[in-house]
C-alpha cells in the first residue's frame, strides 16, 4: 500500500520541554495519531477500522482506547435505535414458535 506522510511541526523549546519528561520525537508523532484518530471518529469522518488504523492501533485496542478517552465506540441517534429496537423485535417474534 503506498503512504502519504503526514509531519507537524514544532518549536524547538516545545520539543526541548516534550523531550525534558522523556518523550521522543516517535512518542510524540504516534500520540498525534492516536489523537487525531480519536477526533475524527468521534466526528464521525473515520469508520472504526480507519480510525484504528490511522492510530496505528488493532481494532480491539482501538476499541479500549476509545473507551480509556470516553468516547462511545456506538453512538446513535434517536431515529437510529427505533430502528435497532425495531429489528430486535422483529428478530424475536420470528424466533418464537
Amino acid at each position: 500500500m503506498k503512504t502519504i506522510q503526514a509531519m507537524i511541526e514544532l518549536s524547538e523549546d516545545l520539543y526541548v520541554s516534550l523531550s525534558s519528561v522523556g518523550l521522543t520525537k516517535e512518542s510524540i508523532a504516534n500520540e498525534s495519531r492516536k489523537l487525531l484518530a480519536l477526533k475524527y471518529f468521534r466526528e464521525k469522518l473515520l469508520s472504526l477500522g480507519k480510525a484504528a488504523e490511522l492510530a496505528g492501533l488493532s481494532k480491539w485496542d482501538f476499541i479500549e482506547f476509545l473507551s480509556d478517552n470516553d468516547v462511545p465506540v456506538v453512538d446513535y441517534d434517536d431515529d437510529e435505535l427505533v430502528r435497532e429496537f425495531e429489528t430486535s423485535e422483529k428478530v424475536l417474534e420470528r424466533l418464537q414458535p
